[in-house]
């Protein structure tokens, strides 16, 4: 059954932000018939990367009041308070940021952390220093998002470009209503994803843990 379920995760059909680039790597597969196997090789080779790297698999997210899932796949590198970034207008008070690397082996498409509206987006153009430091989420071309909760209560959720990324896609916009386990975006070739709590709370990972984007809970809602 595990290894049914590793399958259909590897074989998940792709985001849509990867069609342009599978598209493009079975016209040089084309290209490579008439020119020379070589090529046909290379082209193929890029195509099975990006129908890997594109992956979009389903997720089903915990369906727990107060539950806030984990923005992306990947390995969290840094649990810290943090100043949110100062585009979103969120205050200077620092709070928890939960900060998550993905590598060119995690599934790219970020998923909403909880049900909420969002308030605010900004994009900041920066640099394309390794994602994995902390120094990027200060440095690196980021698009960062607000949302209220229910509540009342704020987050944010910060897209980060890495060394590799040049390209961060968001399809929410300002006044949105979205749900926990939505995807919201996906960000190219390697990245990370920072999630900011509300004031107040607290996580409940660790540094190293592994993330599974929509699934995984960070932190809980005071009742």
């Amino acid at each position: 059954m595990a290894l049914a379920e590793d399958i259909r995760h590897v074989l998940a059909p792709p985001h849509p932000a990867g069609r342009p680039f599978i598209l493009g790597g079975l016209l040089v597969v084309m290209l490579g018939l008439a020119v020379g196997p070589w090529l046909a090789w290379i082209g193929l080779a890029f195509t099975l990367f990006c129908l890997f790297f594109f992956r979009d698999p389903e997720r089903v997210p915990p369906g727990r009041p107060g539950a806030l899932v984990a923005p992306a796949d990947g390995r969290v590198v840094s649990i810290a308070p943090a100043v949110p970034p100062a585009e979103l207008g969120l205050g200077l008070v620092p709070r928890w940021r939960v900060s998550i690397f993905l590598s060119v082996l995690n599934v790219h498409v970020n998923r909403v952390p909880i049900d909420g509206v969002v308030t605010r987006i900004a994009y900041r153009h920066g640099a394309f220093v390794n994602a994995s430091l902390d120094k990027a989420s200060e440095d690196n071309e980021r698009n960062a998002i607000a949302m209220r909760l229910p509540d009342g209560q704020e987050i944010a959720v910060v897209q980060i470009a890495g060394l590799i990324a040049r390209r961060i896609v968001c399809h929410v916009r300002e006044g949105d209503t979205v749900h926990g386990g939505d995807r919201f975006g996906i960000i190219r070739f390697g990245s990370r994803t920072d999630l900011y709590l509300p004031e107040g709370v607290r996580p409940l990972v660790a540094e190293g843990q592994t993330m599974i984007g929509g699934e995984t809970v960070i932190a809980e809602l005071p009742r």
